[in-house]
């Protein structure tokens, strides 16, 4: 490097030295307007997740940004500074299907950010009862597969106890081998939860013909079994999990179709309470007579309501009776609708509204 070179590049290490004073700076009169915000809430039931705010605040940024810093730079930075903004007005505890590692905690860290307070917990009827007694202030549950279909656990689990929907999280899965280092001929198990083992079955048979498959609880307690084992084995799951566990990347996107979503929903004790929602889910159950179902469903075209999910589930302990759990576009708890709403709940046997909220959107972001 040239003298001149050399004097360029610590004229710009002390440029940015200045910026980063700057910076900090600025986000500590943030942190203090975030204080000051929770000391004014301090005592009250007002929620400090607000999901529509936040994503009109990175929606604004992102809108802004000119470069040359690329927008999902932005947006993964702002989103740790606002998940330390709500830590300091009030710390959440969050649950999640445990342990650490699992697809759903890949997508609370990628969507609430590092401050959020994550909790694992066993199952899914652990995370319900949390949340609905108050012992979390928010849960993340999978809902839907774009394979695989519905986690039909959670639609009944809906069902019995109280909690609403506050956001939805879309995130595509993708599924690496990961192992301690041993090269891809010597694996001879390969550990996994049965639907990712599934999910990789055409690369499975192509490159690892002769490797015993093995179903555990989850993608991350493979990683760990592996981890702890002495034999020549590997995991499949998150490609995240070999810095968690101290592992390797054998193989990358080993996912037989590349197209795989998972839809998350975040769950609170109560509704949401911002102004402004994309979405509504109803679930709900009619009489035993014709045409009962399709009585609810012309009321909501009445009124030019579009859905989009439909599904039936068995209404548990009633043999041969169904419940119907409806995403809807719009906000179903607004005013307007409120005539709408108890002309439903006549034509129904039983009726709820899960929640309204800001819809989510499908990005490139890998979980």
């Amino acid at each position: 490097m040239s003298e001149s070179s050399k004097n360029d590049l610590g004229n710009l290490r002390k440029e940015i030295d200045t910026l980063d004073s700057s910076i900090l700076e600025l986000l500590n009169k943030r942190a203090a307007a975030s204080l000051a915000v929770g000391k004014l809430k301090a005592g009250s039931s007002d929620q400090i997740f607000k999901p529509f705010r936040e994503q009109e605040v990175l929606r604004g940024l992102t809108g802004r940004n000119s470069g040359p810093l690329p927008g999902e730079h932005l947006e993964a930075i702002y989103r740790e500074i606002i998940s330390s903004s709500r830590r300091l007005q009030r710390p959440e505890r969050v649950v999640y299907l445990g342990p650490e590692g699992t697809f759903s905690y890949f997508a609370g860290l990628e969507h609430m950010g590092r401050q959020a307070g994550l909790i694992p917990k066993n199952n899914f009827e652990d995370i319900f009862v949390a949340v609905s007694k108050g012992e979390a202030d928010l849960g993340i549950i999978p809902l839907e597969n774009s394979l695989k279909g519905t986690v039909g656990q959670n639609v009944d689990l809906f069902m019995r106890y109280p909690v609403y929907i506050q956001d939805e999280i879309y995130s595509r899965i993708s599924h690496g081998l990961i192992s301690k280092g041993v090269g891809i001929d010597e694996i001879k198990t390969v550990y996994s939860h049965s639907k990712a083992l599934e999910q990789c079955t055409g690369w499975l048979r192509a490159n690892l013909p002769g490797a015993k498959l093995v179903s555990v609880d989850s993608t991350a307690k493979a990683a760990e079994m592996v981890a702890e084992s002495d034999e020549p084995c590997a995991a499949l799951g998150n490609i995240k999990l070999a810095n968690i566990f101290g592992l390797h990347v054998v193989a990358e996107a080993i996912e037989d179709l590349p197209d795989n979503w998972t839809r998350f929903l975040i769950i609170g004790p109560k509704p949401g309470i911002e102004g402004k929602r994309d979405k509504t889910t109803i679930l709900f159950t009619t009489p035993d007579r014709p045409g009962a179902l399709v009585s609810v469903l012309n009321e909501l075209s009445g009124k030019d309501i579009n859905l989009t999910k439909l599904e039936s589930r068995p209404f548990l302990g009633e043999k041969w009776k169904y419940m119907f759990f409806v995403d809807l576009q719009g906000d179903l708890t607004a005013e307007e609708y409120e005539s709408l709403i108890e002309d439903l709940k006549g034509r129904c046997l039983t009726f709820k509204i899960l929640g309204s909220y800001p819809g989510g959107s499908q990005n490139s972001s890998k979980f």
